[in-house]
Parts: structure tokens; sequence; C-alpha cells
């Protein structure tokens, strides 16, 4: 056959098959909507997102590739300070009280933290001014001329309105102002402990407080320069003391001097970002050997307290495990109740009180339980006022009442006597017990009148003044109660308390 032909007949008849192939296909389809698909064997993982639902075996490489791991975006934290936050400020300039507007300076003396950030470092300096200054009641001006003292010290008001960071950065805040503090004390439980500590050992308890809590070396050197500054030695209260029994003496704000100045406008320092694992250790216990630092949020008193009463504290400074993790970040709440209160009675008995913690809360919700007790606090020294090693708190009485009050009572033995010297008798007494036994009743101004009236009647009525009024104040009256004021920095120990403050529930 002719090539040419065979060609076109190989085309036809592959048209044909083709055809052919095309009508058997279109008489056997079945829509897919009604078609049961088959079952799949069970999945032993889940597949990844991007595999198809219906596999058990996750994509291709080749499927997933120009597709980057999602990393979670880290979260922002607002570093603020809420309205009520305490600036503990002492006095670094001897300021006189005498007219208002006159301006205070003073350094914070603890770092003000917002959430792990110590926005407000100790040193920074805080300039406020005299605000007011109030009048002396009749009554007061006349007691204290009676006692020798013409130097009438009035009630004032200050305000800080000013901060200066370290850095130079400066900003105006509101604050109200406590009344000041002249002379704070440490109180602890273990007062041994502290003793047994040595200079290395303090040393390294404060580098690894540093570390743990992100805050720059300097603030080791500024924390010793104020705590020198803020504890007068021995000599320097002597020196207070001389002063203070001068008839006249001028009104000063003496360096030292604290204030709690609490901020009344929240302060706003911005953001941090955070990672989820920077974050993911918050809520955990802290080791059973943790301090919290905290301060009070209400006054608590022995005289108005009673077992139950509830007792809360806010965090001051963020607390960080052991491998440098945020636990407790600053503002967490500390919640628990009175244990003990044992109110002031007559015949100078003195008040008790003793508090636990038993939960706390973060800001972002998360509770936990705890047992804690007070483990330190700072007070006013002239609270008079010391721990027992099971964390409860008790007012003191002065070591020198014994004397001072034997003392009076002796002079007012003498007073009733003459004197005879050389075989002579005066019965206006010896003139320096004469002295001395107004003295002890009216302070100066008993002294000059009893040495110039030359009476023994008068002199033993200053004299019996001086006696009754000493042995009533320090043995017959009521005793003190223990006040803890609003934002007493306190210091809790985390874990289990002393056996005899575990809190027993009523039944």
């Amino acid at each position: 056959m002719n090539k040419l032909h065979v060609v076109p007949v190989a085309f036809l008849w592959l048209f044909w098959c083709a055809s052919e192939a095309a009508a058997q296909s279109d008489s056997l389809y079945v829509p897919t909507a009604k078609m049961r698909p088959a079952t799949p064997p069970a999945c032993t993982e889940i597949p990844r997102e991007d595999a198809d639902p219906r596999l058990c075996v996750p994509a291709s490489g080749e499927e997933n590739e120009g597709v980057e791991a999602e990393i979670p975006a880290p979260t922002k934290i607002e570093l603020k300070i809420s309205a009520g936050t305490p600036l503990r400020i002492a006095i670094d300039q001897r300021t006189r009280i005498s007219q208002e507007g006159e301006v205070v300076h003073g350094r914070v003396v603890e770092s003000v933290y917002a959430f792990d950030q110590p926005v407000i470092p100790a040193g920074t300096l805080a300039v406020g001014r005299v605000t007011k200054i109030g009048p002396v009641s009749g009554a007061k001006r006349a007691l204290a001329y009676a006692n020798g003292n013409f130097s009438l010290f009035h009630e004032y008001a200050v305000a800080f309105e000013t901060l200066t960071l370290p850095g130079g950065k400066q900003f105006a805040i509101k604050t109200e102002v406590s009344a000041g503090t002249a002379q704070v004390v440490h109180l602890v439980s273990h007062p041994e402990e502290e003793k047994q500590k040595s200079a290395a050992g303090r040393a390294t308890d404060r580098a690894k407080k540093e570390t743990e809590n992100k805050v720059q070396g300097a603030k080791g050197e500024v924390h010793d320069a104020w705590e020198k500054l803020t504890a007068p030695g021995k000599l320097q209260r002597l020196k207070q003391l001389l002063l203070s029994q001068l008839p006249y003496r001028r009104q000063y704000l003496e360096p030292g001097t604290r204030f709690n100045a609490s901020l009344t406008e929240p302060l706003d320092f911005g953001e941090e970002a955070r990672t989820k694992e920077e974050l993911a250790a918050i809520g955990s216990s802290p080791s059973p050997d943790s301090l919290l630092h905290a301060r009070l949020v209400a006054e608590v008193s022995s005289q108005t307290a009673n077992r139950g009463t509830p007792v809360a504290a806010v965090l001051t400074e963020p607390l960080y495990s052991q491998d440098h993790k945020l636990l407790l970040p600053a503002d967490s709440r500390l919640i628990g109740e009175v244990l003990q209160a044992k109110p002031a009675r007559k015949l100078h008995h003195n008040g008790e009180l003793r508090v636990i913690f038993e939960r706390i809360e973060t800001p972002e919700g998360m509770k936990q339980g705890m047992q804690g007790s007070l483990e330190g606090m700072e007070v006013d020294r002239a609270a008079h006022m010391k721990m027992d090693e099971e964390g409860g708190a008790h007012a003191t009485d002065s070591k020198t009442r014994y004397l001072s009050t034997g003392l009076t009572i002796l002079l007012a033995a003498a007073a009733s006597h003459p004197d005879a010297e050389h075989g002579t008798t005066d019965a206006a007494g010896d003139p320096g017990v004469r002295t001395a036994a107004g003295g002890s009743g009216f302070r100066l101004a008993g002294a000059v009148i009893s040495l110039a009236a030359k009476s023994t009647p008068v002199s033993m009525v200053f004299a019996a003044y001086g006696a009754s009024t000493s042995l009533y104040s320090n043995f017959l009256s009521r005793g003190r109660d223990v006040v803890l004021p609003k934002d007493t920095p306190l210091e809790i120990g985390f874990g289990n308390p002393h056996p005899a403050a575990s809190p027993a529930k009523p039944k």
C-alpha cells in the first residue's frame, strides 16, 4: 500500500478510539457530592495545622517551604505608679520652720517599683515646701512656759512637688505628706541573727538582693549613705537631747527626718516588653526562707483591733527565685488577719499585737496560700516598741522610770527637812535641794520660783507635784498601745510561721 494512504487511515483510527473512551467515561460518571469518602485510619498524633485534615501524615516539607515558625509576641507591661503610693523621703538639709513657703529638700530612701522596675530609684531628689504652720493653743502655751520651755513648736505641713531622678530627668508630683518622724528604728524578731552577720555576709546579702531585683550597682552605695543619715548615732542623739532642754530654741527640720509622701495622682513611666518565658514563673511559691518587703495598707492598733480583724499589705519590691525568675511583682497584695490583740490597761499595762498573713494575690489575679509572720518593721523610736521571736509587737517602758521616780520621791523627802550646817539651821532648806525640788515639778520655772521663795512649803509643793506626776505617769496611768501606722514598712517571712503564731481558727 502506498505510504501516503497509510497516514490518513492511522489518524482516523486514533480519533475513533478517543471518542469511544470519552463515551464510556460519561456513562460511568457519579456526582462527587454523593460519593462516600473512605474512612481514614485512626491518627496516633495531631497533624500539623497546614496538613490535609483527612490525613494523619504531616504536610510535606515542599508545601511548608517559605513559611516561618510563628514567634509569640512579647507582652507589654505598663509601668505605672498608682495614686496612694507612698514615697519615703528623708530630709537632707536642715530647714527652719519659720514661715510658709520655706523650701524643703530631701531624698527618696527606698526605691519605688512598677511591676519589676525601679522607676524612682533610691537617691532621687525630692523638693517641696512648707505649706502650713499652725498656731499654738493657749493651754499648750501655758504648760510649755510652766515647764521652762519658751520655744513653742508649731504643727506644720509639708508638700513635695518635684522629683529629679539620678539621670537628671525632672517631673512634677502632687503629694499628701504624713507627720515627720525624727528617728526611725528597725525592729527584728531575731536580733541575735542580725548581730551575728559579718560585714562580708551583709555585703553578700546586698549583692544578692541587687542581682535578684535587677537594681544598678550604685543603689547599694546610696542605700548605705542614707542608712547612716537616717539612723543617727548615740552622740547625735545625745546632742539633740541636750538641745531640747534649752529654754529657747528655734524649730527646725533636722536631717534624717522621714516623711511618707503619698501620691495623689498616678505616674506613668511608659511600657516594658516581657517574653512569655520571663513571665512564666509569676505566681509560683517562693522558697520558705524568702523575705517579703511590704507596706501596711491601713493602720492597725491593739486598742481597736480584735482577733480576726483583716490586715492587708502591699509588696514594695518584686521577689525573684534563686535562678532569677520573677515570682511576685511589686504591688502584689498580702492578705492576713490579727492573731492576737491586747489593748493597754491601767496600772501601766502595755498593749500587744500579733498578725499573720495567709494569702498572696498578684496584680494579674493569681492567688496562692501562705503562712507568714512579721520578721521586721520600721517604727518611730518614740513609739517604744519591740518584737518577740514569734513576730509579735509589744509596747515597752523606759528603763529609767524606776530611777527617775525614785529620785523625785527622794527630792520630796529632802525638801521637807530644814538644812543643818555648822550647827545652824536654815528653815528654808538647802538651796540646792530647793532648786532641784522646784525643777522636778515645773522644770526651769519651778526651780527659779523655789530658789527665790526660800520657803520650805513652796519647795515641798513643787517636789510633791513632781513626785506624784512621775509616779502616776510611770506606774499608775494607762499603758501604751501598739500602733502600726498606715504605710509602715514590714518584712514578712514566707513559709510556716513560728509554732506559737500558727493560726487557730475559732470554732
